[in-house]
């Protein structure tokens, strides 16, 4: 099975949260649609920005984990790596919304 660390955004440099799932597309459609968590509900945080996959477990609870206690700083650095548009990642992939 394949986990995934993931990081949305409601806005460029806007509100940030970090998350595991070991289903993306199904969480990205969660908070999409406002049933993620509370937390993406309330500030509207639902553009996949980055995620990284692993197929352990352990290993990516420990991420979420690491990456949550950082910096804002450090987690917009990780994000501009791959993403520096801070383009949603998952627009295009649910038709309905």
């Amino acid at each position: 099975m394949i986990y995934y660390v993931y990081t949305l955004a409601n806005k460029h440099n806007g509100t940030l949260f970090t998350g595991v799932t070991n289903n993306l597309e199904q969480r990205m459609f969660d908070h999409k649609i406002g049933t993620g968590s509370i937390f993406t509900k309330k500030y509207k945080v639902t553009n996949l920005l980055y995620y990284e996959e692993t197929d352990d477990i352990g290993a990516a609870i420990h991420r979420e984990k690491q990456v949550k206690k950082w910096k804002r700083k450090w987690k917009i650095d990780l994000i501009e790596e791959t993403n520096p548009n801070w383009n949603d990642l998952a627009k295009d992939w649910f038709d309905s919304l």
